[in-house]
Formats: structure tokens, sequence, C-alpha cells
């Protein structure tokens, strides 16, 4: 049963006004996953109000984006979300492409799609262990990042970088996959398989979490949809929406996976919604293995890169959700606006909703199954 202060009766009138006070959750504070201050108004145990207060580390991103040149705000995008950096670089170059109508060899769209599948498992073991940590599980942690571990080693031999990626350019790629990383990649499917059965074993169907995790936080569609929630969030509410299968892009088309979904809508279902995509990337690595064809690594791209006069979108499935950048060009090597919507923003905004009426640990479990990423809403 869902913990709320509806499920007790009203204090008599007798014993005058009900006292409440002030708890600042943040916005230096383990629980807050980073500089996120949540001005809390409690009664007693009880969540009255939880205000999510945001800014502390805006930066920028949009203007500067207005401000120098298209290939010079390329590496601004991995800061965004620094645990979805492939996949946010992939709607910059995306949009790009869009608009200046560039061609992308196959090999790269191949190649795009392993390491951004390999990027989402990263981000989710992050999430994994972080969540399990903050609900007093310390063991899980170690085996993420150890797991973790194998990705960043590949993705650092393939382009230099563990966690702020600039891989991807205009056209393709910065330089080509050689066979160290294909048949590492193989290796760390066959690896990964095993351990996410012994993560099932080990914490998913331990009594602990799911008491910890069942009924709580209810998060129904139609709250993910006035919020505009994305990602595990609406998928863990029974929504089928996935942008590699809504708006599709890449060759994420030729490729067969499943969207995971479950109806519940409580914090156990956005967990278990993680937990099965990380299978389904690891499904989509092996057919993009299976089927990547030889040749360019990158197309024909000029010198000096300007868009036409326009307005161009595109979108991509980051880690926690819908990422969409918007490009306005009048013509110039600088785009005129640029707009970026996050999947963290809307995520968040729910919380004040969600959470009132919940006791403050419920509360702290279920911000952690919205998988939030501060500089991600703090663009």
């Amino acid at each position: 049963m869902i913990a709320s202060k509806d499920n007790f009766s009203a204090a008599p009138a007798s014993q005058g006004p009900q006292e409440t006070f002030t708890l600042n959750l943040g916005p230096q504070h383990p629980a807050a996953h980073g500089v996120l201050r949540v001005l809390m108004t409690m009664d007693g145990e009880w969540i009255q109000r939880a205000e999510p207060v945001i800014g502390y580390i805006h930066r920028m991103h949009e203007k500067m984006g207005e401000n120098r040149t298209l290939a010079k705000f390329l590496p601004n995008t991995s800061r965004i979300d620094y645990l979805s950096a492939m996949h946010y670089t992939h709607a910059v170059v995306g949009a790009v492409e869009r608009a200046a109508k560039i061609e992308v060899p196959l090999r790269a769209e191949y190649i795009r799609v392993i390491t951004s599948e390999l990027n989402r498992i990263s981000s989710h073991m992050v999430w994994w262990g972080a969540l399990l940590l903050d609900l007093g599980g310390f063991t899980p942690i170690l085996y993420a990042f150890d797991d973790r571990e194998k990705i960043l080693d590949l993705l650092e031999g393939l382009c230099g970088a563990r966690l702020t990626y600039c891989y991807y350019r205009f056209g393709g790629l910065y330089n080509d996959a050689d066979d160290a990383f294909l048949k590492g990649t193989r290796d760390f499917v066959q690896h990964m398989k095993p351990r996410l059965q012994m993560y099932r074993d080990l914490v998913t169907d331990n009594i602990i979490l799911r008491k910890r995790l069942t009924d709580i936080g209810p998060i129904p569609a139609e709250m993910c949809r006035r919020y505009g929630a994305t990602g595990p969030v609406i998928r863990g509410a029974g929504v089928a929406y996935d942008v590699r299968r809504a708006e599709p892009y890449s060759v994420y088309p030729k490729l067969d996976f499943k969207i995971p979904t479950y109806p519940e809508a409580d914090s156990m279902a956005r967990y278990l919604v993680r937990m099965d995509e990380m299978e389904q990337s690891l499904y989509i690595i092996e057919q993009a293995l299976d089927q990547i064809p030889a040749g360019p690594f990158i197309g024909k791209v000029p010198r000096v890169l300007k868009l036409p006069p326009g307005d161009t979108c595109y979108a991509v499935e980051a880690a926690r959700g819908r990422f969409l950048v918007r490009l306005v060009s009048d013509g110039k090597d600088t785009a005129y606006r640029v707009k970026l919507r996050t999947p963290s923003f809307s995520n968040l905004s729910l919380y004040e909703e969600a959470s009132k009426g919940m006791i403050l640990p419920d509360a702290l479990a279920m911000m952690g199954s919205l998988d939030l990423v501060i500089p991600d809403i703090d663009r």
C-alpha cells in the first residue's frame, strides 16, 4: 500500500493547527544527485510540498551555441548530460546533417548506434548503482562500476575519452572503429548477458528492494503527458514511446528490438524498464556488429559549414528520454537560435506533484527512480 498522509484520519480540531517545518534537501546532499535543491515543507515525516530549486550550475549552453561556429559548439553537447554524451552529440550532428543535407556513410551510422547503445548501458549502470546506494545497499555499485569500466575502456580506445565524448562529426565520425574495438564489443556483450541475470538474482528479486520500490511513487501516464516526461518514466507508466520507433533515425529502423513497458507506473516499474533496456541494448549491439558494412566513416562536408536559412529539429532517445535539438539558421556559420529540449527537466518537473503526501524515505526512492542528471536541467 502506498504510504500517504491520506491513509490516516485527520487530527481533531481541538489539537490546534498543524505544525510544519521546512527541510532543505541539497544543494549539497548525497541524495540530491548533484547540485539540486529541493525545498520541502514537512508535517513530521510527511511531505506537504517538495519544490525543486534549480539553476545552481546553469552554464548557458544554448547561448554558447549561438555565438560560436557549429563545430566549436559540438564539444558542449557532451557536458549537458555527461552520462549520455554520445546521444547528445548524435542529436546535434543529426540536426546539422538534416539542415545541410549531408550524406552520412552507412558504416558511420552503424558505429554511431553501437557506441550510443554502449553509452546507454554505462549510463544505466551509474543509475543502478546510485539508486541502490541511496536505498542503503553498497555492494551493487561495485559490480555496476566494474562492468561500466569495461565500456569506458572500449570507448576510450576508440575516441580517447571516457566520459565527455566528442566522437561524432558532421557527416560521420572522428575515426573508424578498428578490429580491436569490434572484437572487444562482442566480448563485452557475451560478458554482460550473464551479469544481467546475476543482477536479477542479487538485487531485482530481493524482497528488500521490492518492498522499497513497489507501489512507491506512482507516476501515471496522464501525469507524464502533462509534464512532458519521456524515457523510462513514461515507459514505466505503460506507454511504449521511444524516439527510436516514434521518430526513427540513423539505422534503428533496420534493427529489431523491443520497447520495454510496465503498466504499474511505480518506482519498481521504472527500475524494471531500465534493466530490460540494457538487455535490449545488448541485442541491438549484436545486430549492428553483424550488419556493419565496410566503407568510409565520414562523408563530404564543406570546409566552411553554413546552414541554409530555416528551422530544423532532430530528436534522439537518450538514456533519460527524448532529447531534441532545434536549430534556427539565418545562413551564417553560427546558429541564430539554439533550443535544447532535455528529458531531465521534464522528468523533474513532475516531482512536486508526485511526491505530495509521501514520507521522506519513499520520496527519495522515487527521486532515484527518475534518474536525474542535474547539468541536463541546468543547461
